[in-house]
């Protein structure tokens, strides 16, 4: 796929599901939104807002008019997901914004969101825009167990809160399917493999790999991943236990081999920049930056942790 390329989900069970490549970041196959073409029309997550032409571009293919869409369901809110929320919003009015409870004020007053961000992508904020505030009466609030009823299949909210504490991932039991957020790593489909995700400031990694588990007791055929794309379940979740704790042992012993925590963490991202090796998927900007946020998410995981 290329950016602005709109697909239908035709794995497992999946029914009436689409997902487009919004060219996140400027890079083709790294971010998804999905459009469910139901008798309650939903997305799920919104994009930067950057990418906002591609989301309404694959509402109107799918042929979800202004007045249909009713779901925006966001799996969490950092920007790369929730970030064009507010400009669905304004231009489909019967849309409500379902969210996790801990997430809803940032959509509501996005100022913190957006100086945190800033602070965790650092050059990368270029490719984003200022997210636009969602009215209050816009956003219903989640909290585990909570369903959106979509009319043929309802989308169950399951806290995972290991890569931000406002993090869910909905599982369609009708598709038997499970839109994962950033909870089962990042899938590239160009090497059917998954990466690591470990951004500041929240990073929890043993709840990350709980994350894992909430999802492996749901039993999906499917994962819908944000990033990106669909994919057979299979045994990528066992996968990813391994490539996230081998992730976490690697920037630990790196950090421990040049001083502790009282060492220079500038050298010990700039290690693992040197050895990034996803510079062919992703282009060498965002493969660097990507490393970057993913060693400094460990190293303050490990802080707090001492």
């Amino acid at each position: 796929m290329e950016p602005g390329d709109v697909a239908r989900v035709e794995i497992g069970e999946c029914e009436s599901i689409h997902y487009v490549d919004t060219g996140m970041y400027g890079v083709a196959g790294y971010g998804s939104v999905y459009v469910i073409d139901g008798p309650t029309p939903a997305v799920v997550d919104t994009g930067l807002g950057a990418d906002y032409d591609a989301v309404r571009g694959a509402l109107d293919a799918v042929g979800i008019g202004l007045d249909d869409l009713e779901v925006i369901a966001l799996t969490h809110v950092h920007l790369d997901h929730a970030g064009g929320a507010g400009r669905l919003v304004r231009d489909y009015p019967n849309a409500t914004v379902f969210v996790h409870e801990i997430g809803a004020p940032h959509l509501a007053d996005p100022g913190r969101l957006v100086e945190g961000t800033k602070r965790a992508v650092g050059d990368q904020w270029r490719h984003y825009a200022e997210p636009l505030a969602i009215p209050e009466e816009r956003i219903t609030e989640l909290t585990d167990g909570d369903r959106i009823d979509l009319g043929d299949r309802a989308l169950v909210a399951h806290h995972a809160p290991g890569h931000a504490p406002h993090q869910v991932v909905f599982h369609s039991a009708a598709d038997d399917a499970v839109f994962t957020a950033d909870a089962a790593g990042i899938y590239v489909p160009e090497r059917d493999a998954v990466e690591p995700t470990s951004p500041p400031p929240n990073f929890d990694p043993e709840q990350a790999l709980a994350d894992v588990e909430t999802i492996r007791a749901l039993e999906p055929s499917v994962l819908c991943y944000a990033h990106f794309g669909p994919a057979r379940t299979g045994d990528r979740l066992e996968e990813y236990e391994r490539v996230l704790g081998e992730w976490v042992d690697a920037v630990t012993e790196t950090r421990e081999a040049v001083g502790g925590p009282d060492g220079d963490d500038e050298a010990v991202i700039e290690q693992f920049v040197d050895a990034v090796d996803t510079e062919d998927v992703w282009n060498e900007e965002k493969a660097a930056a990507e490393t970057r946020m993913n060693v400094r998410g460990v190293l303050r995981a490990l802080d707090r942790s001492s």
